[in-house]
C-alpha cells in the first residue's frame, strides 16, 4: 500500500499544474492522517465508540517540501502520545532522537524540571529504562552507520565549525564542544562528514578526529575552513597537508574587539577595504597599509594582524568563484542554528552518547536534503582545485 501511494505521488508531482499538483497532495494527505490517526484512536473523528483508545486534541502545524512546492499541513494531535503521519516517516530521525535524548534524561533522572515536564506532556513519562534504551539503539545504528560511512573521491574544501553544549559528567555540569564537519567533493556537493565531541583547543583532539575521517577515506583536502582552535592549523597540515582558512566573519569581531567602540565603525571600514581587492597580492598590500595606520593607536590590532594575514588571506589563493562560501565558516550557520535549535529543548544532556545521537541525526537529516539540491559549486570551477582536472557531466537520457 505505501509502495503505491508513494508511486501515485511521484506520478502526479511530474504534472505540469503545479497549483493543482498541491491540491491534490494536501488532499491526499490529509485522507492519509484521517486513516492513520482513526487506526490509532480506534474510532473515526467525532464518533463515540466503546473502542476509542485516546482522544483527538487538535492540529499542530507543519510544512512538506515537495517538488511541487510547499504544502501547509495539519497534523493532527492526541492527549496521550503523538503522532506523525507515515509519508513524512524519512524525516523523523531527529525528532526521534530528540525525543530519545530526552526520556533518556528523565528516566536516569538527570533531566531539568523543564524536561520532566515535557516528558509528561508528551505522555511518555511511564517508559522504562529498558524500553529507553532499546528506542537509543534504534537511533544509534543508523547515525552510527552514517558517521561512518566511507568517503570516496576528492574532497578540496573541509570546514570545521563548534558549537557548545551542556552535559552531566561525574555529577558536575560542564561545557562540551560539538564538531561538525562539512566538505565539498568534486562533484560539487556538500556532505556531512562526522560529528564529535571532546576539547575544541586540544590538538591532540583535531588530530585524532581528523584522522578518523581521513581513515575512512578522506582525501584531496586541499583547504580547511575554521575558526583559530589551538592545534587545528598542525593538525590539518599533518593529516591532510592541507591549509588553514581561519573564519574571516569570527576574525572581524576578534579585531573590532580591540578597537574603542567609538571607533569600530571607521576601524572595519577601513579592514573591509582589504577584503575588496582583486587579487591577494593587492589584499596583502593593502593589508599592510591598513595594519600600520591603525598601530599607532591600537597597537593590539596591529599586533593582531601581524600575526593572522597569512590564515584570513589564504582563500585568496583558490577561484574567486569560491570566495565567498570558503571565506568562513558561515555555509554552517544554517545548520548550527538548528542544532542550537534542538539542543536547547534538551538543557543539559545526560552523557556524550545523547550528544551524537541527537546532532547526528539532525546532520543525517540534512545531509538528505543536500542531497537532492543543486550543486554547491559548479564542476568547471572545482576542476582547477582538485587533483582530477576533468569534468564529469550528468548523464544525459537520449
Amino acid at each position: 500500500m505505501t509502495d503505491e501511494r508513494m508511486a501515485l505521488i511521484e506520478l502526479v508531482e511530474k504534472q505540469a499544474d503545479c497549483d493543482l499538483v498541491r491540491e491534490m497532495l494536501a488532499f491526499a494527505a490529509e485522507r492519509i492522517m484521517d486513516v492513520e490517526v482513526e487506526a490509532r484512536t480506534g474510532a473515526a473523528k467525532g464518533a463515540r465508540s466503546p473502542l476509542r483508545e485516546v482522544q483527538r486534541n487538535g492540529y499542530r502545524d507543519r510544512n512538506w517540501d515537495t517538488r511541487a512546492g510547499r504544502i501547509a499541513l495539519e497534523l493532527p494531535k492526541l492527549r496521550k502520545g503523538s503522532y506523525f503521519p507515515s509519508f513524512l516517516e524519512p524525516r523523523r530521525t531527529a525528532e526521534k532522537a530528540l525525543v530519545a535524548v530526552i526520556q533518556e534524561a528523565y528516566v536516569h533522572g538527570v533531566s531539568t524540571r523543564s524536561v520532566d515536564d515535557l516528558v509528561k506532556a508528551m505522555g511518555a513519562g511511564g517508559m522504562s529504562k529498558s524500553q529507553v534504551s532499546r528506542l537509543c539503539v534504534e537511533i544509534d545504528e543508523r547515525v552510527n552507520a552514517f558517521l561512518s560511512r566511507p568517503l570516496e573521491g576528492a574532497w578540496p574544501y573541509l570546514w570545521l565549525d563548534a558549537t557548545y553544549v551542556k552535559v552531566r559528567e561525574g555529577g558536575r555540569i560542564v561545557s562540551r564542544a560539538v564538531i561538525i564537519a562539512v566538505a565539498v567533493n568534486e562533484d560539487g556537493k556538500r556532505e556531512v562528514l562526522g560529528v564529535a565531541t571532546g576539547p575544541s583547543e586540544a590538538e591532540t583532539f583535531w588530530t585524532e578526529f581528523l584522522r578518523s575521517l581521513a581513515d575512512r577515506g578522506l582525501r584531496g583536502v586541499k583547504l580547511v575552513i575554521a575558526d583559530d582552535h589551538k592545534g587545528l592549523r598542525a593538525a590539518a597540515r599533518r593529516i591532510f597537508d592541507a591549509t588553514h582558512q581561519r573564519c574571516r566573519i569570527h576574525w572581524m569581531r576578534n579585531a573590532l574587539a580591540h578597537a574603542p567602540a567609538k571607533q569600530r565603525a571607521a576601524v572595519a571600514a577601513m579592514l573591509k577595504t582589504i577584503f575588496a581587492q582583486e587579487t591577494k597580492a593587492d589584499a596583502e598590500q593593502q593589508w599592510g597599509i591598513v595594519a600600520d595606520a591603525l598601530r599607532e593607536k591600537q597597537p593590539r590590532l596591529g599586533t593582531l594582524m601581524d600575526a593572522s594575514r597569512d590564515d584570513v588571506l589564504a582563500y585568496m589563493s583558490f577561484p574567486r568563484e569560491h570566495w565567498t562560501q570558503i571565506a568562513s565558516t558561515n555555509p554552517l550557520e544554517r545548520v548550527n542554528r538548528e542544532v542550537k535549535r534542538r539542543t536547547d529543548v534538551v538543557g543539559i544532556f545526560p552523557n556524550d552518547d545523547a550528544i551524537i545521537r541527537l546532532v547526528g541525526a539532525l546532520m543525517l537529516e540534512t545531509n538528505d536534503e543536500w542531497a537532492v539540491a543543486r550543486r554547491y559549486m559548479s564542476l568547471e570551477t572545482l576542476a582547477r582545485v582538485t587533483d582530477n582536472p576533468t569534468v564529469r557531466l550528468p548523464a544525459v537520457a537520449s
